[in-house]
């Protein structure tokens, strides 16, 4: 995965002209609240706010995930394209060029006008993709304080090493952490950040425990769950100092189509049961469930219905 430097490049319009391309609703956050909605099957359950340009690709994006059941409230800037990231897939392998764009341009003032901070106090759980980390620190502190004044859930994800190897995007991590109820990650991700603490172990369990024991913000009433996935090895659930291990299903290699979003999956199945009020081994059931199902198909894309029971 790689971002495009120098835009805009010509593998987008060279994937654009091919018979078989397929345009998809993406990015780290929406990608996990597709699924959940999916997983939900309630129209309209889901909101999710971002930024996109004034064009075809934002029209595209919009009306994909309002087909699939999102209330999406993008902030549109007419100055800059929509963000777009080519995937190429070759055999199991994954090849991504991302051209962020206005995906970089989202601000905080979009989150605090009445109409769309409406949606947010109606709204009971939040995540955010720690890749937005890099784009609005305000609207992230926003969310997160609104959250635990009304004792709400707030919820984030490591996403990618150098969010935590780039000194300005951890310390908006740093910042958020008090107010985190549930972070997810995968051990990649958890042995990066316990190296930027300093921390002398590269045991994931201990890692997520550590975590869950960061300091708390004042007001807060619950204790930080933490939960991190492993490719094929259990997943590691921390809850209340405690630790559990959820193993995954083996699927067949010749039944991987694409590992693209599997992690995004695994978000969006957890949070379908969690917001339904299930139990912590039910959300990591269903987060193994999406994401099991996911990397079967092409994309971040899914059936016309779930058959999780």
């Amino acid at each position: 995965a790689i971002l495009a430097e120098e835009p805009p490049l010509p593998i987008y319009a060279e994937l654009a002209a091919l018979p078989n391309v397929e345009y998809i609703a993406g990015g780290a956050t929406q990608n996990a609240i597709r699924i959940a909605q999916w997983m939900l099957q309630t129209k309209g359950a889901s909101t999710y706010m971002g930024c996109v340009g004034d064009d075809e690709y934002g029209s595209k994006m919009e009306e994909q995930a309002r087909g699939d059941g999102v209330n999406v409230q993008y902030m549109k800037d007419a100055s800059t394209p929509t963000g777009k990231c080519a995937v190429v897939v070759t055999g199991h392998d994954r090849s991504l060029v991302t051209d962020l764009q206005a995906a970089n341009n989202y601000k905080v003032d979009h989150l605090t006008k009445p109409e769309n901070f409406a949606l947010v106090e109606k709204a009971k759980f939040y995540y955010i993709a720690g890749f937005f980390m890099t784009v609005s620190p305000e609207s992230i502190v926003t969310i997160a304080k609104h959250s635990c004044e009304n004792n709400k859930t707030f919820m984030m994800n490591l996403s990618a090493p150098f969010l935590m190897e780039v000194p300005p995007f951890k310390a908006t991590l740093m910042q958020a952490m008090p107010y985190i109820d549930i972070l997810f990650g995968n051990e990649t991700e958890a042995a990066t950040f316990a190296k930027t603490e300093g921390w002398e172990t590269t045991d994931v369990a201990e890692i997520a425990v550590k975590i869950s024991q960061l300091p708390r913000a004042e007001g807060s009433s619950k204790g930080r769950v933490v939960v991190f996935t492993q490719g094929t090895e259990p997943t590691i659930v921390v809850c209340d100092g405690k630790v559990t291990k959820f193993d995954v299903t083996p699927l067949p290699k010749e039944k991987i189509v694409d590992t693209n979003a599997a992690g995004d999956a695994f978000v969006g199945g957890y949070l379908s049961q969690l917001v339904l009020g299930k139990e912590i081994s039910e959300c990591a059931r269903a987060g193994m469930y999406a994401a099991h199902l996911i990397i079967q198909r092409s994309g971040c894309t899914f059936p016309e219905k779930p058959d999780f029971k």
